[in-house]
């Protein structure tokens, strides 16, 4: 049976100290994550400009209000990428109501093959609330590098594969970086973490 976090579970077992760490909402708030990394002293991807499927612009501040997690992949990667969607699909409803601001936005790393509809497509068939972004060559590889994500292109046979860094990456409501997500991670830990965030903002 799937276990259900609520907010005051991630609370519990908390010392006072921990409780005052959390208690602000600013970039220098440190958090004690469980299972994932603390990225909050990091300054990453705040000016990426990409598109959607509706052809509309997007940027971090789009996303306001909301707990936006970035992930980088392609339609067509054969296992990390499905996997990890359909992870952040089932911690969005292990986290209950508060699943409803987390907002899972994945970023092609393969434009010239992941058309809008496509991407579209394929992302709600793991969420309906799922979004997804796309670019230019050029532009992807500046997102990239603003993230710090590796990735390149892998011959497989006639065509190619993209090999890339598989990391998810969760800002608070305001825009602030704070969680790295590993792909090992199951939905329950990543669910837990996720509370964790949403705690402080």
């Amino acid at each position: 049976m799937s276990t259900l976090y609520s907010r005051r579970s991630v609370l519990q077992g908390m010392s006072l100290l921990s409780l005052g760490l959390l208690a602000g909402c600013d970039d220098s708030s440190k958090l004690s994550f469980k299972y994932g990394k603390d990225l909050s002293d990091k300054i990453m991807g705040r000016s990426f400009k990409l598109t959607d499927s509706q052809g509309e612009t997007r940027m971090l501040g789009s996303y306001r209000g909301l707990m936006p997690m970035i992930f980088f992949g392609f339609t067509q990667c054969p296992a990390v990428c499905p996997t990890t969607l359909a992870r952040a699909a089932q911690a969005k409803k292990l986290m209950g109501r508060d699943g409803e601001r987390l907002q899972v936005v994945f970023i092609t790393l393969d434009p010239e093959r992941d058309t809008p509809e496509l991407l579209d497509k394929y992302v709600k068939a793991f969420d309906p609330s799922f979004e997804a972004l796309y670019g230019t060559l050029e532009e992807t590889a500046a997102v990239a590098k603003e993230f710090g994500v590796f990735f390149e292109k892998v011959p497989s046979g006639d065509t190619y594969t993209l090999s890339h860094t598989a990391t998810s990456f969760v800002f608070d409501s305001r825009g602030n970086l704070r969680l790295g997500l590993s792909a090992s991670l199951t939905a329950q830990e990543c669910a837990e973490d996720l509370l964790t965030v949403m705690e402080v903002c």
